[in-house]
């Protein structure tokens, strides 16, 4: 995908989790992100599109120094105003996105095949991620019980979030702790059954991953995980259980080791 298509996609999944938080009430748990309410999810995704618009129209070249989450979540304003805030947040970063040069140089986190192309990206999946999060919460008391289904992705989008998790998300240092399970390395094709897709991830000390096209390399995974390429990226992100339409083939304890090893719960 280009960044012009993940603009689009952060401005259709940023419409969807606003009008997703309109339905469930700012006082709904995010059973995603235990101890958060809707009010929660907006001002932590609010403070994020800001956050990434600095880096793009300043050409930030070094990371900012961040408030904790607690200080974040404390911050935006009050409930009445929430919604417009985080939606004129959402277009500001949008509108950043589209205006900016695509030579364009400032600090990332990942490889990637240019700084714009990353925040588009990286701004499209967190906040695709969340609108989950959104439709998942069950209602506060002014709305009807029980979680509403979460909407599917398009495939394309949702294998290349798939992408992301693996190859640029999921390698970074901060998700390399865990439990010691003796220097072992653990392999698990994931196979995106309606796409064609397939990544082969490797998790030890750290994850790594790469596409793959091979049958020898397929054959290599101790674990296979395949599914629709929606139901694959939430079960991946941990927003899902691994259960139909998500299969698991050979040894359950490597899906086991990615959760201890991945641990995204904002």
């Amino acid at each position: 995908m280009e960044p012009d298509e993940h603009t689009s996609a952060l401005e259709r999944e940023g419409a969807a989790l606003a009008s997703a938080a309109g339905r469930r009430g700012l006082s709904a748990p995010v059973p995603a992100c235990p101890g958060w309410q809707v009010r929660d999810l907006l001002r932590h995704i609010g403070y994020v599109h800001r956050w990434a618009a600095t880096y793009v129209g300043q050409a930030r070249q070094e990371m900012i120094d961040e408030p904790p989450e607690s200080e974040i979540l404390q911050g935006g304003p009050a409930d009445a105003e929430l919604l417009g805030w985080f939606r004129d947040g959402l277009g500001e970063l949008v509108g950043t996105l589209r205006s900016a040069d695509p030579g364009l140089t400032c600090w990332t986190f990942f490889a990637a095949p240019s700084p714009l192309a990353f925040w588009a990206r990286r701004q499209a999946h967190e906040t695709a991620i969340h609108r989950a999060d959104a439709e998942g919460a069950p209602g506060d008391a002014g709305t009807p019980p029980g979680p509403s289904p979460v909407t599917p992705f398009p495939a394309a989008f949702a294998a290349d979030g798939v992408d992301e998790l693996l190859t640029g998300f999921a390698p970074r240092a901060r998700f390399r702790a865990g439990a010691d399970h003796g220097g072992s390395r653990l392999r698990l094709l994931v196979q995106a059954a309606d796409t064609g897709d397939a990544w082969l991830t490797e998790i030890g000390a750290r994850v790594t991953a790469q596409r793959c096209g091979e049958p020898a390399q397929a054959a290599a995974a101790e674990c296979v995980l395949a599914g629709p390429a929606s139901d694959l990226y939430l079960a991946l992100w941990n927003r899902q259980p691994m259960a139909d339409p998500v299969t698991v083939t050979g040894d359950a304890a490597v899906l086991a080791l990615w959760r201890d090893r991945i641990r995204v719960t904002w």
